[in-house]
C-alpha cells in the first residue's frame, strides 16, 4: 500500500515547554500545540495527544509505550506518523511497536555531545576535590578558615579513567580528560579505528570488569537497552577499589543503584558524581545524605547553546519529513 501523502503543514503537539525562539519558530512552520504547565504528560494525555496529531514532540519524560503508539494508529482513527523526539535518547520510545505501525522516530545525535562532556569533566574533577563538600561548608558558615589538613581530596592527574561506551559523548570526554593528565581506557561494544585510538591516546579493554577492577575513575556513556539495564550491577560494583570515584551522565538505570548507595555507605568507594537517577526525579534520600556524592539534576546537557541545537535538528528533521524526505535523523530499532 502507498504511503499516504504527508502534510505540507503538518498538526505538531508539543509535550514540554521548548526555548522561545524554537516554539516560535515551529509555529510559523506547521499548525502547533505547546505545553502550557511544562509537566510531563500521563499516559492518557499522550495517547489523546498521539491520535489527534501527525507530529508528537516528545522528550525523555514521555513513556511513548505501544498503547500511546495504537491510540495514534490508523486503525484507531488517528494520523500519526512521526515521533520527533526532542533529544538523543530513545530509550523511553517503544521503537518495534512504532515501526510496525509504520511511525517514524527522529532524535537528534551529536548536538548535546559537549555539553555533556563537560559536564562529566566537571563531575571528574569535583568529586575527588570535594567541591560540593567544601561550597555546603562555607554557606553553612561553619568554616573557620583555612587549615593545611582541611578539606583534603586527591588529585586526578596520573589517574586511569575507565569510559564504558566510547560514542561521541565518551570520545569527547576522553579529549577533555587527556587535557588533565588522565590515562584513558575504554570499554566498547566495538573496538574504535586505530586512529582514533592514537588521536584520543586511549587503549581498548575488551574485559569490561577488568577495566571496573583497574580504573581510578569510572565514567558511563553507553546508552539504556535492555543490554544495559543493571550494566554496574552488585557484583560489578564489587570490583572497583576503595579509592575508586564512579561518574554517570548517561542514564540512571544502566548502575544498580541499591547496590551503590551500600558500598558509599559502607566507604566500599571513594565517591560518585551523579547527573541520572534509577527513578528520577524521585531520589533515594540515602544519596541525599551521602557527603562523598555529588548530585545533579539531569542538567548534563543543559546549556541555551543545546537546546536551541536541538529544537533547530527536531525542526529541520519535522521539514524533512513533511517534503516527502528521508529525515536526516531517522532512528531504526537497534540503532545504538
Amino acid at each position: 500500500m502507498a504511503e499516504p501523502e504527508r502534510p505540507r503543514r503538518p498538526q505538531l503537539i508539543v509535550t514540554r515547554r521548548l526555548p522561545a525562539q524554537i516554539e516560535a519558530r515551529m509555529s510559523e512552520l506547521f499548525d502547533v500545540e505547546l505545553s502550557e504547565d511544562d509537566l510531563p504528560m500521563s499516559a492518557k494525555t499522550l495517547a489523546a495527544a498521539a491520535a489527534r496529531c501527525d507530529v508528537l514532540v516528545p522528550t525523555i519524560t514521555d513513556r511513548i509505550d505501544a498503547a500511546v503508539i495504537a491510540a495514534g494508529s490508523a486503525a484507531a482513527g488517528g494520523r500519526l506518523r512521526l515521533i520527533a523526539n526532542f533529544g538523543t535518547g530513545v530509550d523511553h520510545i517503544d521503537l518495534k511497536a512504532a515501526r510496525a505501525a509504520g511511525v517514524i522516530v527522529t532524535n537528534t545525535p551529536g548536538v548535546l555531545t559537549d555539553d555533556t562532556a563537560d559536564m562529566t569533566m566537571a563531575l571528574i574533577l569535583s568529586v575527588p576535590r570535594r567541591l560540593a563538600e567544601g561550597e555546603k561548608l562555607v554557606r553553612s558558615g561553619k568554616w573557620t578558615g583555612w587549615s593545611p589538613a582541611a578539606m583534603l581530596g586527591h588529585r586526578i592527574d596520573g589517574k586511569q579513567l575507565g569510559i564504558i561506551g566510547m560514542g561521541r559523548i565518551g570520545q569527547a570526554v576522553a579529549r577533555r580528560a587527556r587535557a588533565f593528565d588522565l590515562s584513558i581506557v575504554y570499554h566498547n561494544r566495538h573496538r574504535l579505528p586505530d586512529i582514533v585510538e592514537q588521536q584520543l591516546d586511549a587503549r581498548h579493554e575488551p574485559d569490561l570488569d577488568r577495566l571496573l577492577a583497574e580504573s581510578d575513575i569510572v565514567s558511563i556513556h553507553c546508552p539504556h537497552t535492555p543490554e544495559t539495564e543493571n550494566l554496574i550491577d552488585a557484583r560489578r560494583l564489587a570490583l572497583l577499589g576503595r579509592h575508586v570515584y564512579l561518574i554517570n551522565t548517561a542514564r540512571g538505570s544502566i548502575v544498580d543503584e541499591e547496590a551503590l548507595i551500600g558500598r558509599l555507605e559502607r566507604g566500599d568507594i571513594a565517591g560518585a558524581g551523579l547527573d541520572v537517577f534509577a527513578h528520577e526525579p524521585a531520589i533515594d534520600p540515602r544519596l541525599l545524605a551521602l557527603d562523598n556524592v555529588v548530585l545533579l539534576p539531569h542538567m548534563g546537557s543543559a546549556t541555551i547553546e543545546g537546546r536551541d541545537a536541538t529544537g533547530e535538528r527536531v525542526i529541520l528533521n519535522i521539514r524533512q519529513w513533511a517534503d516527502g524526505h528521508r529525515p536526516r535523523d531517522q532512528v531504526f530499532e537497534g540503532w545504538v
